[in-house]
C-alpha cells in the first residue's frame, strides 16, 4: 500500500518530499513529471517555482540558491591573497603591533616568521587588550599569546570548511598551498558572505554618507568621495588635475593599486586602505593634520553637502 505522496507505508519518509511538502511543493508531478529532484538544478527549479507562487520571498530564495552554490566553490574561490594579508611578524615590536591593530581594525592577525609564507599562529585582539588589562604587565613576548592556527587546503569545499567553523568556534584559517607555504586567509565572516551577502561591520555607514567621523582624528571616507567634497568638508586645498575622486588621488598617489593596510600621506593627510579589490578602493581611513581637523561631532556628509 502507498500513501497520497507515493511512498511504500511502513518506510522511511522521505526528507526531500517532508520539505517539499513544508513549501507547499505537493504536486511533484506536475512541476518535473513524476521525480523527485535528483540534482541541484532540479531543486534550484522547484526554488524558483516556490518563489514564484509568493511561497519564498525572492531574499530567501536568493540565500538557498547559494546555499546550493557554495557546495561548488572551494576555499581558494575566495580566500584572501597572501599578498593582501594584513599580518604581524614574530619580531614585530610591541608598538607596531599596536599601530597594525589599531589601523586594520582587525580582530586576528596571521603572526608570520622570517618568511610570510611561515605563520606560525593567530594573535587575538582581544589579547592585546588583556595584555594592557594586567596591573602589573610584564615585559610583552608575542609568543605568550600567540594562538595554534588553522591549515586548510585551496581545494576544500566551502561547505565542508563552514562545518568545521562551526564546530571548532574557529574563525580564521591559513590557506596552504601544495608545498605547505601560506597561500591565503579564509575567515568565517568570508564563507558566509557568499550566502548572505555582505556582510555590513563596524566600518560601514549609512549608504548616502560620504565622510564620516569615527572619533580621535581619524575619519572613514568613501573613495568616490569627490575632491571638491573632501576639501569642503575639510577645509583643504588637494589638487587631483585631471582626477574627481579622492580614491583616485590615492591611487595616483600609490602609483599602484593598493591593497588593504597600506598607507600614502599626501598633503600631510595620512591615508590608510581599509577595503579594496582587485580593481579598485573602496574605503579609506584618514587622519588630517592637525590644524585641519574639522569639528564634525561624528555625523556623516552626504553627497553634495559639507558638514561642519
Amino acid at each position: 500500500m502507498t500513501s497520497d505522496d507515493g511512498s511504500r507505508q511502513g518506510a522511511p519518509a522521505n526528507p526531500a518530499n517532508h520539505w517539499l511538502r513544508r513549501l507547499g511543493l505537493n504536486d511533484l508531478g506536475g512541476l518535473l513529471g513524476r521525480c523527485e529532484p535528483k540534482n541541484k538544478e532540479q531543486l534550484a527549479e522547484l526554488l524558483q517555482h516556490a518563489e514564484g507562487r509568493g511561497l519564498l520571498d525572492r531574499d530567501a530564495l536568493g540565500m538557498m540558491e547559494a546555499v546550493l552554490q557554495v557546495a561548488d566553490l572551494r576555499v581558494g574561490d575566495i580566500m584572501i591573497p597572501r599578498a593582501e594579508m594584513v599580518h604581524i611578524r614574530r619580531d614585530d615590536p610591541l608598538e607596531r603591533i599596536l599601530a597594525t591593530a589599531v589601523e586594520s581594525a582587525h580582530s586576528r592577525f596571521p603572526v608570520t616568521g622570517d618568511d610570510k609564507g611561515e605563520v606560525v599562529g593567530i594573535l587575538l585582539a582581544k589579547d592585546l587588550l588583556s595584555y594592557y588589562s594586567e596591573a602589573n604587565r610584564r615585559p610583552f613576548n608575542i609568543r605568550d599569546h600567540v594562538r595554534p592556527a588553522v591549515f586548510v587546503p585551496e581545494s576544500k569545499r566551502l561547505n565542508v570548511l563552514l562545518k568545521e567553523f562551526r564546530a571548532s568556534r574557529n574563525h580564521m584559517a591559513i590557506v596552504v598551498d601544495e608545498y605547505g607555504s601560506a597561500a591565503g586567509l579564509v575567515t568565517i565572516e568570508d564563507v558566509l558572505e557568499q550566502i548572505v551577502g555582505d556582510i555590513e561591520d563596524e566600518h560601514d555607514f549609512d549608504e548616502g554618507a560620504f565622510i564620516y567621523k569615527r572619533g580621535r582624528g581619524e575619519y572613514t571616507v568613501k573613495a568616490r568621495t569627490s575632491i571638491e567634497e573632501f576639501n569642503d568638508y575639510f577645509g583643504s586645498c588637494l589638487e587631483g588635475g585631471d582626477l574627481d575622486t579622492v580614491g583616485g588621488l590615492v591611487v595616483h598617489a600609490f602609483a599602484h593599486l593598493p591593497t588593504r593596510g597600506e598607507r600614502v600621506e599626501i598633503d600631510g593627510f595620512r591615508f590608510t586602505i581599509l577595503r579594496a579589490d582587485s580593481r579598485r578602493v573602496h574605503l579609506l581611513t584618514v587622519r588630517p593634520p592637525a590644524a585641519l581637523m574639522p569639528d564634525a561631532g561624528g555625523q556623516a556628509s552626504a553627497p553634495g553637502a559639507a558638514l561642519e
